[in-house]
């Protein structure tokens, strides 16, 4: 109970100190607004107007699996680190999740999601 008291305090500190640096930021902090900051582009360069095409779903796939590749990565790490305190249970289990994870990149490749088309 006393490990709960405290990381509640804890969160509790937290967010009383992060709703400060935001609203002292919004009080104290500049407010100089000028024609160039109003244009949606700050680059120097007059807009010659707004691109309307979208995003291929492509982009979002690969990356939706980039981040999939490095949450194992993730797991992998620490399991690599303490493999011969944890034996072979923790070997079948990580074997299972990479073959899972083996498998997704089957299934990925086989839909076309890693073809440049």
């Amino acid at each position: 109970m006393d490990n709960l008291i405290g990381l509640s305090l804890m969160v509790l500190a937290t967010a009383i100190m992060a709703s400060a640096a935001v609203y002292l930021t919004s009080i104290l902090g500049p407010k100089s607004m000028s024609p160039t900051k109003a244009e949606p582009f700050e680059t120097g360069v007059k807009p010659f107007g707004i691109v309307k095409s979208h995003v291929p779903i492509h982009f979002y796939l690969v990356t939706l699996l980039f981040v999939l590749f490095d949450v194992e990565l993730i797991f992998l790490f620490p399991w690599a680190l303490v493999f011969r305190e944890i034996g072979w249970p923790a070997f079948a289990s990580m074997t299972l999740f990479l073959g899972l994870l083996f498998l997704t990149l089957v299934y990925a490749w086989k839909k076309g999601v890693l073809s440049w088309k």
